[in-house]
């Protein structure tokens, strides 16, 4: 262990041809990132591999730096080239595994962290998920330990006798406030919180329309939350009581996820709070664990659905926009859930007018979840249930929630098709 008094000292270590882990979202060590770019003239052949970061990510344009994206955040969309920037498909929950069996082996982990306490133990902080994994792994663990940083129960514990270097600084936690909530994100609140039932375990993600649904939700009854991520929305209805994990078979009492991002509300709650963990992805998002919390009620997003049900969320055609991430995890875990409800939520139209029920995804699009998958699809127009229904019977289903302007065209589309 070696405190170091800068974070170029700390990264000092890193060689040329090495594989460095950075510490993702909320987490991510904007210091030791700095630094490290600091040194791109002498570094040749370093891989960086991460889900999404915070930050203008220096990194992506340093021409000696090769960068392995397990989920492309907004700041290297318009980057991605699949040369030096490019991108492994991978569910989110199978990313430690491919840490641990050296599939993917990590040299260096760049981390941030909470400060010790008098045991000498820090914590990840708001990102345990993969980050936990590749400490594990790691040949050489570098650490910026700041003071802001919440202290979260959980799979997040590292001794600081166990880190090869840290930096110690005081920085503000990014914040993500809650997004504005439209006409249309509303709309589809309405239409997905009659599917929550009370005493439901729940999973939604961050953004207008997880936070449209969670609105809609403040007078339930004995909620739960077991997400791979979670946000404001959700503390709202910790905090008027709707959620109180009473009915949750595994970690009752307990909020239960991978990592968190929000305002600074949220980490105030979170710091040293013994009814919150995090905890190593693999096991948070693993099919069977999800599985055994009744009504899992999982909300996920899409870029567009074709009319057989498919779903493609991670690119706009071939354009690589985010990742698999964890939304097959969850839609399997909530369909094997007793009285279980998988949701997929998107408006019925991009911004520039283009129908998001398509009759046939895009050339290129990936497909993330499939059409044997699906349960539930909602639009501000409705919802529709897919599940047991043939191909036809999914097409009608899917033209009624389409925007009303769209549905007379992708009827004919269909019937050309069959």
């Amino acid at each position: 262990m070696t405190r170091v008094r800068t974070a170029a000292e700390a990264v000092a270590s890193i060689r040329s041809g090495q594989r460095v882990f950075v510490h993702g979202s909320a987490a991510t060590p904007l210091a030791l990132l700095d630094a490290l770019c600091a040194r791109a003239d002498e570094l040749r052949g370093v891989e960086l591999i991460h889900l999404h970061t915070h930050g203008s990510a220096p990194h992506g344009d340093v021409p000696g730096f090769r960068i392995a994206n397990l989920f492309v955040g907004g700041n290297l969309r318009d980057r991605f080239d699949r040369d030096r920037i490019d991108y492994i498909p991978v569910f989110l929950s199978e990313i430690p595994a491919l840490f641990r069996s050296r599939r993917r082996p990590i040299d260096v982990a760049l981390i941030q962290v909470s400060p010790p306490d008098k045991h000498g133990l820090c914590t990840l902080g708001t990102s345990v998920d993969v980050a936990a994994a590749a400490v594990e792994v790691a040949g050489t663990v570098i650490a910026q330990v700041n003071r802001r940083m919440p202290r979260i129960h959980g799979d997040g514990v590292i001794k600081l006798s166990a880190l090869h270097a840290w930096y110690e600084e005081d920085r503000a936690l990014p914040e993500f406030p809650p997004a504005e909530l439209g006409p249309i994100e509303r709309a589809i609140g309405r239409h997905v919180a009659p599917l929550v039932e009370d005493g439901a375990t729940l999973q939604m993600g961050i953004g207008a329309i997880p936070d449209a649904v969670l609105a809609e939700l403040t007078h339930h009854r004995h909620l739960g939350i077991h997400t791979e991520m979670w946000s404001d929305g959700a503390l709202d209805l910790l905090e008027c009581g709707a959620v109180d994990n009473s009915r949750k078979v595994i970690h009752p009492d307990r909020t239960i996820s991978g990592f968190l991002m929000g305002t600074q509300r949220l980490y105030d709650f979170v710091d040293d709070n013994p009814s919150v963990m995090q905890l190593d992805i693999a096991y948070v998002n693993r099919v069977d664990v999800i599985a055994r919390n009744p009504k899992v009620t999982a909300i996920n997003s899409a870029v567009e659905v074709d009319l057989t049900g498919q779903v493609c969320a991670d690119s706009i055609g071939d354009r690589i926009i985010s990742g698999v991430g964890g939304q097959m995890d969850f839609i399997r875990g909530a369909s094997l859930s007793p009285g279980g409800r998988p949701i997929i939520a998107l408006p019925s139209r991009t911004r520039r007018g283009e129908s998001r029920i398509v009759p046939r995804l895009r050339a290129g699009a990936g497909v993330v979840t499939t059409r044997a998958h699906v349960h539930y699809i909602a639009t501000e127009h409705g919802l529709a249930d897919l599940y047991g229904k043939t191909l036809s019977e999914r097409a009608a289903a899917l033209i009624d929630i389409a925007h009303p302007d769209d549905r007379e065209a992708l009827a004919k589309a269909w019937r050309e098709q069959g």
